[in-house]
């Protein structure tokens, strides 16, 4: 096979990633793969993003300002009734009061909600809770029902707020949800640079956070599309690093779609000592490109 060929053979998603990992990083890494939370977001896609995604998988149902939380609701009620682990987000900012908090609260309870997702949002104006922390705060007052609640984390930084206040924040929310002794987990906002993701655990981890960690990555997303979504769903302060990295934005334009073993690889040889324990996929609803590349991966381990 002509060596230009394999080359590019080696770019494309789903081919085995040519650096080198150790079998007990590749299994870790193929662990995290195999039980990876699909995101999916409120758009006239969703319909074939659902009909693509593999039985009984984790999904994630993001919170449309546009559509209210209400579309969040119908969604994964509908997700739930047909066997998939759906995880809602909340934000925060979205949630009109506190008799909503306790309407939301019920909710969760009646539909069999085990696993909530909150973010602060960027609704505006607000309701009652300007952020995550007090709602939160208000939820886990009330008879909620939830096993399970993930938080955002930020190692790429916020646009709005500073480095300060979001550690603070994120610590905050790990105190409140030891102290109800619930389990948690923070998941990483869409970043592109694993030594930039490395550093921000590592020094989130010596502050004393304790949480799980659950990596977002890009799904295998058409390059375009994931520029132009990235930038609609306001999650551009995270695909600065393309902008920055040569490398990066090369890698992404000699490619049909984005692979997430560009992340995952570099990241294999530290996420269990720093404890990545999820994988949580921002699909842009490119459901089935991304489920493609995760049987594909699996694949490999035989």
């Amino acid at each position: 096979m002509p060596r230009n060929l394999l080359t590019r053979l080696g770019r494309m998603p789903g081919a085995n990633p040519r650096r080198d990992e150790t079998d007990a990083s590749r299994a870790h890494r193929l662990k995290l793969i195999d039980d990876m939370t699909f995101e999916v977001i409120p758009l006239k896609s969703l319909p074939d993003a659902e009909a693509a995604l593999p039985a009984g998988a984790k999904v994630s149902v993001t919170a449309s300002p546009a559509k209210g939380l209400e579309a969040t609701q119908e969604i994964t009620e509908r997700l739930l009734a047909a066997g998939f682990q759906a995880i809602p987000h909340i934000s925060a900012r979205m949630v009109r009061d506190r008799q909503h908090t306790r309407e939301l609260a019920q909710w969760f309870r009646t539909a069999g909600v085990s696993t909530l997702f909150i973010v602060g949002g960027d609704a505006d104006p607000p309701g009652d809770y300007p952020d995550a922390i007090e709602f939160l705060a208000d939820l886990l007052n009330q008879e909620h029902g939830l096993h399970t609640i993930g938080v955002t984390a930020y190692p790429d930084g916020h646009a709005t707020i500073s480095n300060e206040k979001l550690h603070e924040a994120l610590h905050d929310k790990q105190a409140l949800l030891d102290e109800a002794g619930l389990a948690g987990y923070c998941s990483t906002q869409m970043c592109f640079d694993p030594k930039l993701i490395e550093r921000w655990i590592r020094a989130e981890r010596a502050e004393g956070l304790t949480l799980p960690v659950h990596l977002g990555l890009s799904g295998v997303v058409d390059r375009t599309k994931l520029l132009t979504m990235g930038a609609r769903l306001g999650i551009g302060q995270s695909l600065s690093y393309l902008r920055k990295n040569r490398r990066a934005i090369t890698s992404m334009m000699t490619t049909a779609s984005y692979d997430p073993n560009d992340l995952l690889v570099p990241l294999s040889g530290t996420m269990h000592e720093l404890d990545f324990q999820g994988l949580h996929v921002f699909t842009f609803n490119q459901v089935a490109a991304t489920d493609q590349w995760r049987r594909q991966q699996l694949a490999t381990a035989n």
